[in-house]
């Protein structure tokens, strides 16, 4: 007879993040949700992790109503599952205990049944209130063990040793558990390390436990990691769905199945009807840009570990900003902030400072700018890493950030935190008269002023990287809509001529700027003095222009207000990373050219000062 192998569907949640950057409308996906419902799939990862912030971050969407919508389409008998990062909940910053239990209630209320709670530092301590809320709550908690592989020639961490001993700190601290998952988020693990890691875990757990091994396809040996953790007695594995499959994803349902065929190992579907769920999922997401990256295997990788999760998310922001350019450089120097930085598995918010740092690093020089993440991680403010960092950056960060470093138990930190808590969430609320419900709380205090900007109703939809067929259509056709000074003008272009509001004029289209024809053709009116004074700057005023691309997140003066040389103007950021502007000189902001929450390129114009 053969053995049952469980999985869950990771396609919504997992998948969304490792292609799309998680940037995904709800109504696009949720036909796929039934269909796969209806294919006999009846465990789904179904929000958590970055599919909760980027829901309020681009998508201008509610995350607990997507919650509620997913339970209604899987029904009242599928396990839904999130993915929570210990302390740090859903955000890459870490809360305080109110916080905590308030995401586990409200995960529950909203249709959530199993939650997989990790740290990304393998701090036991990390998982104690984290894992307490989740069961107080009623919810099945399935407790993790993060993995990743060294670089060759590193020792210290990650291997059967460290993973076996992580183990058993969290059996020993009393952490009530119903599962548990070794979560390699990059994909490195070697598979003779997964073989010999859950051969002790079963061992350790007895033959009763639920024992999950979770991978993505980016190195690629995933299928090998999941035959190699199914021989050393995992009993079930994390698989996706086309379009979201394979390279920065788990792996396929259809591609496990076959790679299970005459062995003693069954998934126990209908092939057909998962083939047929997958054609509907692929038809759901037909229009959204599947970045090249995401669908390949990189050897790069188990040097530089960067999780499928992450690496889409953060292509997705450099392309954002305009500086995809940077990525190779970028993906090079992370190696050595993973090396530097005590050797956290790399999964968020691991990966995340770590590849900001790696930004960092590249733009400004190494470790001329700690990332605030980094610094703190590297200075104890996340948890104890699993070997100490680099005494030469443990120096940059906290002379940079002005911290000292730091064993104190995290949560104790946030709780003694005056800008962090519920409170300090209420606070923000009522500044802006909105209502203080428990999902508002929760909202601002983890998408902080993203989370006011949604509420607010000031976000916009941006970063989704999709085809408008509608706009598609019109470009074959030659037609737009052109505003110029306030003025919109019908266009329709043909090969020698251009059709203004119905009138007809040659046309003739050359590349680059021909200056000297501009001159030559340039009308009187547009030389008058009267149109030069109203653009002409006053020579006293003083331009301060966006140091790199970025979101405007706060302004921090207003116009005639009076502003001292180097006085904090203004807040950007990049790379989920903050940017403080300063006034490069004495004066009076006389011109304030931006908006909170308008996406900016470098050089543009922020405001003036005279």
């Amino acid at each position: 007879m053969k053995k049952q192998v469980k999985f869950m569907c990771t396609a919504f949640r997992d998948g969304f993040q490792s292609v799309y950057g998680a940037r995904v409308f709800t109504k696009d996906f949720m036909p796929a949700v039934a269909a796969a419902r209806e294919a006999g799939i009846t465990h789904f990862e179904a929000g958590g992790g970055a599919r909760f912030q980027s829901l309020y971050f681009y998508s201008n969407e509610d995350a607990f109503e997507m919650m509620d919508e997913f339970r209604k389409v899987a029904g009242p008998d599928a396990d839904l599952q999130t993915l929570s990062r210990g302390v740090n909940v859903v955000g890459l910053d870490s809360q305080p205990r109110d916080v905590i239990k308030l995401h586990a209630k409200l995960f529950k209320k909203h249709g959530i049944s199993t939650i997989r709670n990790f740290d990304a530092l393998n701090d036991v301590n990390n998982l104690i209130d984290s894992g307490k809320a989740i069961v107080d709550a009623g919810l099945r908690h399935e407790v993790v063990v993060t993995m990743m592989s060294l670089p060759p020639n590193t020792v210290g961490a990650h291997d059967p040793d460290f993973y076996e001993a992580t183990l058993k700190q969290i059996m020993d601290a009393g952490i009530e558990f119903q599962s548990v998952c070794f979560k390699d988020a990059s994909g490195t693990s070697t598979p003779a390390y997964v073989h010999e890691t859950i051969k002790r875990a079963r061992k350790l757990l007895g033959k009763d436990m639920n024992i999950v091994f979770h991978s993505h396809d980016t190195a690629g040996v995933c299928i090998q990691q999941y035959v190699s953790a199914l021989d050393a007695g995992a009993n079930q594995v994390d698989l996706s769905m086309m379009p979201v499959s394979g390279g920065t994803c788990q792996p396929d349902i259809i591609t496990m199945w076959h790679a299970l065929r005459n062995t003693d190992y069954d998934l126990g579907i209908d092939i057909k009807k998962i083939r047929e769920a997958e054609a509907v999922f692929q038809d759901c997401m037909k229009d959204y840009i599947v970045p090249p990256e995401a669908m390949t295997v990189n050897p790069e990788i188990p040097f530089s570990p960067l999780p499928g999760g992450a690496l889409t998310a953060n292509t997705q922001m450099l392309r954002d900003n305009n500086m995809m350019d940077k990525y190779p450089a970028i993906v090079e120097a992370m190696a050595e902030t993973v090396a530097k930085g005590g050797y956290g598995t790399s999964v968020t918010p691991v990966s995340q400072f770590y590849f900001q740092q790696a930004f960092n690093n590249v733009m400004f020089g190494p470790w001329k700018k700690i990332a605030e993440g980094y610094g703190k991680m590297v200075l104890g403010y996340f948890g104890k890493t699993p070997v100490a960092p680099d005494p030469e950056v443990v120096k940059a960060c906290a002379e940079q950030l002005k911290l000292e470093p730091t064993t104190k138990k995290v949560v104790d930190i946030n709780d003694a935190d005056p800008k962090k808590g519920v409170a300090v969430a209420k606070a923000m609320l009522e500044k802006e008269g909105l209502p203080l419900t428990d999902e508002n709380i929760f909202i601002a205090a983890s998408c902080k002023e993203k989370g006011i900007l949604y509420l607010t109703g000031k976000a916009q939809v941006n970063g989704i990287y999709k085809i408008d067929r509608e706009e598609e259509a019109a470009k074959k056709k030659g037609e737009y809509t052109v505003t110029v000074n306030g003025k919109a003008y019908g266009i329709k272009l043909g090969k020698d001529n251009a059709t203004v509001n119905g009138v007809s004029y040659p046309l003739n289209v050359g590349f680059g700027i021909d200056q000297k024809a501009i001159d030559a053709t340039q009308s009187v009116a547009s030389q008058a003095p009267a149109a030069a004074a109203a653009v002409a700057p006053s020579h006293e005023a003083v331009s301060v222009k966006a140091p790199m691309p970025g979101l405007v997140l706060r302004i921090e003066v207003k116009e005639g207000q009076k502003v001292a040389k180097n006085q904090k103007v203004m807040v950007m950021e990049a790379m989920k990373m903050e940017n403080e502007i300063f006034a490069p000189c004495d004066g009076v902001v006389t011109k304030i050219c931006v908006s909170q929450g308008q996406q900016m390129q470098s050089d543009d114009e922020l405001l003036v000062i005279a």
